[in-house]
């Protein structure tokens, strides 16, 4: 297990770094100039080319890209990234008190995904052609058709309509006020939420039809083990490698879900500020953003790799 842990501990480092060399590559040759855009919101196009090469020496754009890469990538060892172009701040000072409210809402969306997705996969596995089954493998073509950001349309029209009710504005911390704080994650996490419970479901239930027709299973149930233990020790034990592997992308993917997800329901999250970002070209705030998603993205492959050669010996013998 540990050989097998070093090789994938040793993939990651070179995988982080590939990331944030795309990252900065292609934030430089997307068209558009942040001196341009802090010029003409300041000063309504009165400026002097003077002034514009003034700005981009200050701003570090005039060197090469090599150059600006090195300096960059040097505060990004040391957790710095940089002054934001148009927040006139360090980068980590505005997304100090962002980070920790997007990953609470992936978090609880992935919690959520998988804590209805898996047992609604079982029970339609389990009783095929059902009522319960044919319900199951509607809600999961529905929810794999409906985009994220309808899906939150929709939830908040069901909940002004028919309850006359929307979550509290504003925002307040989990550890200052966690049911306040549940209120406004709840609805956001559900419509986040929404596309992976499908997805989950339709992978566990496809998963469970070809462990429950396996002999193993005819065996646990004639030696008379109650039908509980016999579909979640035998079946689900054996049936969590792909349930896993779809969590473990779902949950990575749930970090880009949530721009537009924030935008829609005023969270004050990661997603909001990359949207203002990306309107004003402020590249230091961008390429921080998207490398700290990527980190996430990585760190999450690089464990379900763990958990793999955990659940399964064969992989990490392989």
């Amino acid at each position: 297990m540990r050989q097998y842990a070093a090789k994938r501990i040793a993939l990651f480092v070179p995988t982080v770094l590939l990331v944030t060399i795309i990252v900065f590559v292609v934030m430089r040759l997307v068209p558009g100039d942040p001196a341009l855009a802090i010029l003409e919101g300041d000063s309504g196009g009165q400026y002097t080319q003077a002034d514009l090469e003034e700005l981009r020496h200050e701003l570090g754009t005039d060197r090469n890209i090599a150059s600006q890469y090195i300096s960059w990538i040097g505060g990004v060892f040391q957790g710095e990234f940089g002054d934001s172009f148009w927040f006139e701040s360090p980068v980590m000072t505005e997304l100090k008190d962002r980070i920790p409210v997007t990953i609470e809402l992936a978090v609880m969306a992935i919690l959520l995904s998988v804590l209805i997705a898996v047992p609604l996969g079982i029970l339609s596995a389990i009783r095929p052609d059902g009522w319960l089954d044919h319900g199951a493998r509607i809600f999961t073509l529905v929810g794999i058709a409906i985009p994220n950001f309808l899906a939150a349309i929709f939830l908040i029209l069901l909940l002004l309509v028919v309850f006359n009710w929307l979550p509290p504005l504003g925002y307040e911390t989990l550890w200052e006020d966690p049911l306040t704080n549940l209120k406004q994650m709840i609805f956001p996490a559900l419509a986040l939420a929404f596309y992976e419970m499908a997805f989950i479901a339709r992978v566990t239930r496809s998963s469970m039809m070809e462990i429950v027709r396996e002999d193993y299973m005819r065996t646990a149930r004639s030696k008379g083990l109650a039908e509980s233990v016999v579909v979640y020790r035998h079946g689900l034990k054996n049936a969590v490698l792909p349930i896993l592997t779809i969590s473990g992308w779902q949950f990575g993917r749930l970090f880009g879900g949530t721009v537009i997800i924030e935008t829609i329901f005023l969270v004050p999250g990661m997603g909001r500020i990359l949207i203002e970002s990306i309107f004003h070209r402020d590249f230091p705030m961008i390429q921080a953003e998207i490398v700290i998603i990527g980190l996430f993205i990585v760190t999450i492959n690089l464990l379900v790799d763990l958990l793999y050669g955990w659940l399964d010996p064969r992989i990490r013998y392989g």
